[in-house]
């Protein structure tokens, strides 16, 4: 085990896992706003904390990825950081929250996507911060109808109980379970009659990561209905089901398919790049004297290829990777009639 662990990658995550605990107690005023309920959840996420961020670190070492996530940074700060900003979040909008990049394929499959991918951003930035003690709720002094909401220790905001905010407020755990249960649903009503899908699809790669996400919403969603129509006489089964269900998602998160919703916004840097590139040189093909894509892409596939120990010289001393796709196939096709000549058969 300890032959195929990546130091590095341990220790960047030990220490980010550090500065959480540091940053959970010092958030929580030592504590003193941490509900001990949540104290199962909180290991869980410590633990998917040091796991995402040793992943993540691993990925970044490859030569590809590092060579786009240094390139994206080096261009956001390059003087034109207004201009690659509005790119930024034009493209966090569209592509991130408007799941555009699935809705291209199918749009049933879009806005199943979509609705679970609010669902889950909107139970992480409400979970999140109540588990690790950054905000808790509370009654105001000498009141029994108004509640304060607390950040950091220091008082936000208040509002009074009976209103459409407050229920809006108290039920956001509410929202995005059944955001989630109706894109599951959409979800798997693809995978049941889509006959592609069907054909390729896999019981942990597919089915598990919906059954697992259904299961903590519909036991989210539970308890909440307990107190409302059952007087809080499931609560014990509600509350230890949601829990292992979750843990099950924190722990399986660096490892599994959900780990895409840690990867995904680096990709966002992509964006940046591809217009740095198109304002940029443009690489032109010595066969086709056309251009096919930009420079400073090609010029990066060529350093990376050398860094990955891959030799693609030619003996005029150009490189197969300036050549377009419609040139290397004209290579090859040249590469192929030489064969043949030198054999003395053009056929056969």
């Amino acid at each position: 085990m300890f032959n195929t662990l990546n130091l590095r990658a341990a220790w960047i995550a030990a220490v980010a896992t550090a500065l959480l605990v540091i940053s959970i107690l010092v958030g929580s005023r030592n504590l003193t706003n941490f509900d001990p309920a949540l104290v199962a959840y909180l290991f869980g996420c410590i633990f998917a904390c040091f796991g995402i961020v040793y992943r993540y670190t691993v990925w970044l070492q490859r030569p590809p990825t590092w060579r786009y996530f240094a390139r994206g940074w080096k261009l956001f700060f390059t003087g034109r950081t207004i201009a690659y900003g509005w790119e930024l979040t034009k493209h966090f909008v569209v592509q991130f929250l408007g799941q555009k990049f699935i809705r291209n394929r199918s749009k049933a499959r879009g806005y199943g996507h979509m609705l679970m991918a609010w669902g889950c951003l909107l139970a992480f930035a409400v979970t999140f911060p109540l588990v690790f003690g950054w905000i808790h709720f509370g009654l105001k002094p000498g009141g029994i109808n108004t509640y304060e909401i607390f950040t950091f220790g220091f008082k936000v905001m208040e509002f009074p109980l009976h209103t459409v905010l407050a229920e809006i407020i108290f039920n956001a755990l509410n929202w995005s379970a059944i955001l989630v249960i109706v894109g599951v649903m959409i979800m798997m009503r693809r995978r049941l009659t889509h006959a592609g899908q069907i054909a390729i699809q896999t019981f942990e790669g597919d089915w598990l990561p919906l059954l697992l996400l259904l299961a903590i919403s519909l036991t989210g969603l539970g308890i909440s209905l307990d107190y409302k129509f059952m007087e809080g006489k499931a609560h014990q089964f509600m509350a230890i089901t949601h829990a292992i269900t979750v843990i099950l998602f924190l722990l399986w998160m660096p490892f599994g398919k959900f780990y895409h919703i840690i990867q995904r916004p680096a990709q966002l840097g992509i964006a940046i790049y591809r217009r740095a590139g198109a304002e940029g040189p443009q690489a032109v093909c010595p066969h086709t004297k056309e251009e096919f894509d930009s420079q400073m892409h090609v010029d990066d596939v060529k350093a990376v290829a050398a860094e990955l120990g891959f030799n693609y010289a030619r003996k005029d001393g150009k490189s197969h990777i300036e050549y377009s796709p419609r040139g290397k196939r004209a290579l090859l096709a040249k590469a192929h009639l030489k064969a043949r000549q030198k054999a003395g058969s053009l056929f056969g």
